[in-house]
């Protein structure tokens, strides 16, 4: 039996985008259930269709894709938001994130990469396009935070920062020679210790404590 397929929500204010982006992810057999030219299109559109993941350009009129997560987050913080975009700005990157969105990725990625970035937010995992994690983790130098802010173990540290990278129990485990089953253990006690209890958040801590990978 098959399963049921992702429901997607389109915004962005290019027809020819919204078109070509329907036709690539429908034709892996992903369902497209709306496409609109913007932010507060797309709430609507959601609120009708209560769609699995919505993708989001980041410049649009009337309600952008900044102000859009942070109002999915307020009205529907069930649905899963990707950033799909043209824009690689560290600056930009980082608001969305901090805004809710689990995925950021470029409008110049293979059709494939696209439907792998879907599918990934849509499991409840986070999803960067390479180049995109190149821009958010190579510029960061800052230090540590003093012992006494230092909650977490050098180990946990280890696997918080490929949890910001967005890689998966899996790959972490195979990183760092460990098991899955201890990756698993690593994640929930990070959880516990900082008082968080999704990966977007976990993701904000990892950036603004510089736990990120040299």
């Amino acid at each position: 039996m098959s399963s049921k397929p992702i429901r997607l929500i389109i915004a962005d204010d290019h027809p020819m985008v919204r078109e070509g982006l329907k036709v690539s992810l429908e034709s892996e057999g992903l369902s497209v259930v709306a496409d609109v030219s913007n932010g507060e299109e797309a709430l609507a559109a959601a609120a009708e269709h209560h769609p699995d993941v919505v993708l989001l350009d980041i410049s649009m009129p009337v309600m952008n894709g900044l102000e859009a997560c942070i109002a999915f987050q307020e009205q529907l913080p069930d649905i899963r938001l990707l950033i799909i975009t043209m824009h690689d700005d560290r600056e930009y990157i980082m608001k969305v994130i901090q805004a809710g969105a689990a995925g950021y990725v470029l409008k110049d990625v293979a059709p494939e990469e696209l439907i792998l970035a879907v599918q990934t937010v849509h499991q409840g995992g986070t999803y960067f396009s390479s180049s995109v994690a190149k821009t958010l983790f190579s510029e960061f130098g800052r230090p540590r935070p003093p012992a006494s802010e230092d909650v977490l173990s050098p180990r946990e540290e280890d696997v918080l920062a490929r949890l910001a990278e967005g890689l998966g129990n899996k790959e972490i485990a195979r990183e760092l020679d460990i098991s899955v089953r201890t990756v698993e253990a690593h994640r929930l006690k990070i959880k516990q210790k900082l008082g968080i209890g999704n990966s977007a958040g976990l993701i904000r801590y990892a950036l603004d404590h510089g736990v990120i990978r040299r």
